[in-house]
């Protein structure tokens, strides 16, 4: 996990996040994840895995924003201290909720635990949190 203490100006500083970023022209999100993993972390992950889509209508006042969620179980390298956007950690699963994360990515979290297909809608407002909605896919009911 990614703690976003390196500027203040961050939309995320103080948040936790996981490594990832924008997918630029040409690239799939598969290539994008590869790719933003080894520039922040220096982690070289093979396999990802797509887990689910999330929506962020107007987040923080800006364009709507798309986010795929990966997970990889196989990865080669040695995770750096810290990159541009802040200080990077190994965090245990059952400690994940200590830190200090967005609303939404309490709720969605949770999600990875099973083998469903999700996707999900987060709304946020400039007074914070506001609701959210889900729909998964697979096997589980949710």
């Amino acid at each position: 996990m990614m703690h976003r203490n390196s500027r203040p100006e961050d939309m995320h500083f103080g948040k936790w996040n996981a490594p990832g970023g924008k997918i630029e022209p040409g690239e799939t999100p598969e290539e994008c994840v590869i790719r933003e993993v080894m520039e922040e972390t220096s982690l070289a992950v093979k396999n990802p895995w797509l887990r689910g889509i999330l929506t962020f209508p107007a987040f923080h006042g800006e364009e709507d924003w798309y986010v795929y969620v990966f997970t990889a179980d196989e990865f080669s390298g040695i995770l750096k201290d810290s990159c541009h956007e802040g200080d990077l950690f190994w965090i245990d699963d059952e400690n994940l909720m200590d830190l200090s994360l967005w609303e939404g990515d309490r709720i969605f979290m949770k999600w990875l635990d099973g083998n469903r297909f999700f996707s999900g809608k987060f709304v946020y407002s400039e007074s914070g949190f506001e609701s959210y909605s889900v729909v998964f896919y697979g096997e589980e009911s949710p």
